[in-house]
């Protein structure tokens, strides 16, 4: 996925089994996170800080997405227990992260996604991608830049 492209249109289940679909966010700057899977220690980390900074985001136009190949179900459930709100997608036949170009690893035999994350400007275009995550600070950094790549923009028009 190259930056500057557009990002590929999608319509996918979040945890309430309502349809996302990226377009509904044309005007907002959006954040894509992908994590590899739910209820997991890191992955636990990195909703719970998106869950408590989630009104920093709003002041800002930007819209936090989650996204695993996880199920609807399985998003409900870890939701529930750490009482997270942001919006958890669901992509179980893995279409999205294939065409997104989201790296895999080994660990201990099974293949899981990349922590990665993707910045998708108000037009619906790629403006910066995250390879290989950090979970704990992610959510401040993310901030940080597109509040910077918002004064860029303005700057430049």
């Amino acid at each position: 996925m190259d930056i500057g492209k557009s990002f590929p249109e999608f319509s996918l289940p979040n945890q309430d089994g309502k349809t996302i679909n990226l377009s509904d966010y044309r005007g907002k700057w959006v954040v894509l996170y992908v994590y590899p899977k739910d209820d997991t220690t890191n992955c636990t980390i990195q909703a719970k800080a998106f869950t408590a900074t989630e009104e920093d985001f709003v002041k800002e136009n930007i819209k936090v997405l989650g996204i695993s190949p996880d199920s609807v179900d399985s998003h409900k459930s870890f939701c529930n227990k750490f009482s997270l709100t942001v919006d958890l997608v669901a992509d179980p036949d893995c279409k999205l992260l294939k065409e997104a170009g989201v790296g895999q690893t080994d660990w201990n035999g099974i293949l899981y996604w990349d922590r990665t994350t993707f910045v998708i400007d108000p037009s619906g275009n790629l403006v910066k991608r995250y390879d290989k995550v950090t979970a704990e600070g992610h959510d401040q950094v993310l901030l940080n830049d597109i509040k910077s790549l918002k004064s860029q923009s303005a700057v430049s028009k």
